[in-house]
């Protein structure tokens, strides 16, 4: 490992930063390196502008993958390089704002009980029941849940936050039943090793396949359940914007409004309501 490499990794680990990111923001600056053959604290403005072209041009790379690397290699140049600017100003595609496809309630009910297996039908209701991202669902803990106070603890949510979303009556009952059929000892849902958690892969697959039996064709993964389909559903509910935000672990609440703009004549008004409870689910 190059002198620069551990500096880097030294960098981000005590700014708390995520494995996940960890490992992306590596690539990036690897990518770089790989690309000019040269060591990546060489490079002058213009050639980092002519990567990123050859990222949109050639590797064809989308708007959101550009953004990443932008974000890798200003990390780098500041924390790492201790320089405040490229010399330049790098021009990277514009990210597109979209929402996946609208499932409505009922597309959403066909998902959930399209799902033969215990466990992963749990996780899905989880995911819609709660809003919770695909990372935050699977390293889920049966210690996190709250029945008393009717509360799922996220830990260590995106922007490493803690966060408490509140458990619908039917969603706790769901999970009280699931806990005494396949009583799960750490991990509210595990892998194939029962002391590991489900992969991130495995739940998204297990979303996609649940999906292509109902014969649904709209566009969405797994996050469509947390963006489209809990957000929407509890704005017509009349959940306010601000409560929403906190329940989705949004830092900035323009991504929460955004959601907005699928709720025509959006009032708000209660302060949540029983999703699931509104879905017509098999037993």
């Amino acid at each position: 490992m190059t002198p620069l490499r551990q500096k880097m990794i030294d960098a981000m680990q005590v700014r708390g930063m995520s494995p996940r990111t960890h490992r992306s923001y590596l690539s990036a600056v690897t990518d770089l390196a790989r690309y000019y053959h040269r060591s990546p604290d060489q490079m002058s403005g213009e050639e980092l502008q002519a990567f990123f072209l050859y990222l949109v041009k050639e590797r064809h790379l989308s708007p959101a993958t550009c953004r990443l690397y932008l974000n890798a290699l200003r990390f780098f140049y500041l924390h790492v390089l201790g320089r405040d600017s490229f010399g330049v100003r790098l021009d990277v595609p514009k990210r597109e704002q979209r929402i996946p496809e609208l499932l409505m309630r009922c597309e959403v009910a066909q998902i959930l009980n399209a799902s033969n297996n215990i466990k992963h039908r749990m996780l899905l209701t989880v995911c819609y029941g709660c809003g919770l991202r695909v990372g935050e669902v699977v390293v889920l803990q049966v210690r996190h849940i709250d029945a008393e106070r009717r509360l799922v603890r996220v830990e260590q949510g995106k922007g490493a936050k803690d966060r408490a979303v509140i458990l619908s009556p039917t969603l706790l009952q769901r999970l009280r039943e699931y806990w005494h059929l396949l009583r799960p000892p750490t991990w509210l849902f595990p892998g194939r090793d029962v002391t590991s958690p489900l992969s991130i892969a495995t739940a998204q697959k297990t979303f996609q396949k649940a999906k292509l039996r109902t014969g649904i064709q709209k566009i969405g993964g797994i996050h469509s359940l947390r963006h489209a389909y809990y957000a929407t559903h509890q704005l017509e509910d009349g959940m306010p914007i601000h409560q929403l935000q906190r329940l989705l672990g949004h830092q900035n609440i323009q991504s929460t409004l955004r959601y907005a703009h699928w709720v025509p004549g959006y009032q708000e008004g209660k302060t949540g309501t029983d999703l699931l409870a509104k879905l017509e689910l098999s037993s």
